[in-house]
């Protein structure tokens, strides 16, 4: 029987249109730009994402770490919420990278209030302060949360006020268009650059989109070449980015309409606590009842052929998609329940 994962969405496997997309896929050098399958690609992200232009990249880490290197000089700075991905989960890589440092703004459940972001902008020409390069966002936020268009708009007229740009940290953006029932466009129109993954819950088995203006996408492809990630024929891989964008983007509140019944069924076991306000898009946050044995409940798991992730600063987050329906959560929930009930 297969694995039910649900410790991620980065987990989830290809879909068979995607493996046929693969094998018949047309080829050609990416870094001579003529694979035709990576070109187009890549106009289909910039269409989408409301951008001039686009770059296909290995990782949405490696989207983001080349957005703060294309965006700033070293020894910049760059505003970014505390719990921010690229603040908690990039290695340090934009120090090493950019040489720039982390300016950390304490964030409301993944929300960074405008004023606190305006507060923290550089003014003048002081010698003794650093620049500010880059403001860094993050929609939806890793904790499942999904940011208001308001308070995106507010953080555009503040930046466009001191003549700073916005990188979005979109690897879920799609997944937050959904939740707001807009078109994406809506989100990334306040932002000057945007990574957004096409794995996770769009399923491609690798790849990500930087998008931004054109000037900017020319300097990211060299710099991108200068960090190593130059491709060959990625057309092969290319395609099945191109079905996460066509046709994954639009099967996404399957999705959410998966999470919040898993929410639901969890909040029906005694003792477990979950927000339910937090469950805007595929993840759902729970805290198990005091004195419950989560290595028997990893065990429990691995018994019943589920893979989670344990608790995580007290609580466990567990994460639906495409591969993920009611049958294989009613199963997980019942294994909860029983290590729960003793």
């Amino acid at each position: 029987m297969p694995w039910i994962d649900l410790r991620s969405d980065t987990v989830t496997q290809p879909t068979p249109a995607m493996r046929q997309a693969m094998a018949t896929a047309e080829v050609g050098d990416d870094v001579y730009q003529d694979d035709p399958t990576v070109i187009e690609l890549e106009r289909l992200a910039a269409d989408m994402l409301g951008k001039e232009d686009a770059l296909f990249v290995p990782t949405g880490m490696f989207g983001n770490q080349l957005a703060v290197f294309t965006h700033c000089r070293r020894g910049d700075e760059v505003i970014a919420g505390d719990d921010s991905h690229l603040v908690w989960h990039e290695n340090g890589a934009a120090a090493v990278i950019s040489g720039v440092q982390l300016r950390t703004i304490a964030s409301r459940q993944g929300l960074l209030e405008p004023s606190e972001i305006a507060s923290r902008i550089r003014v003048g020409e002081d010698i003794h302060i650093p620049r500010t390069g880059l403001i860094c966002l993050e929609n939806a936020h890793g904790n499942g949360r999904v940011i208001p268009l308001a308070t995106m708009e507010a953080t555009a007229a503040i930046a466009r006020e001191h003549g700073v740009p916005i990188h979005l940290d979109g690897a879920r953006v799609f997944n937050a268009a959904t939740y707001l029932g807009c078109d994406v466009k809506a989100i990334t129109q306040h932002v000057d650059t945007v990574m957004c993954c096409l794995s996770k819950g769009l399923a491609a088995p690798v790849g990500s989109i930087l998008a931004g203006p054109a000037a900017f996408i020319k300097r990211a492809r060299y710099n991108r070449k200068l960090l190593g990630g130059g491709w060959r024929q990625a057309g092969v891989i290319a395609a099945p980015g191109i079905l996460a964008l066509t046709e994954m983007t639009q099967r996404l509140d399957v999705d959410h309409d998966n999470a919040t019944y898993l929410a639901q069924q969890l909040a029906e076991v005694p003792g477990i606590e979950v927000d339910m306000e937090d469950v805007h898009i595929n993840m759902v946050w729970f805290a198990l009842p005091d004195g419950v044995d989560v290595p028997r409940l990893m065990q429990a798991f691995e018994a019943a052929g589920i893979r989670a992730n344990g608790a995580y600063g007290g609580k466990m987050r567990l994460v639906t998609h495409w591969q993920i329906d009611r049958e294989a959560i009613d199963r997980t929930v019942a294994v909860i329940r029983s290590v729960v009930a003793g």
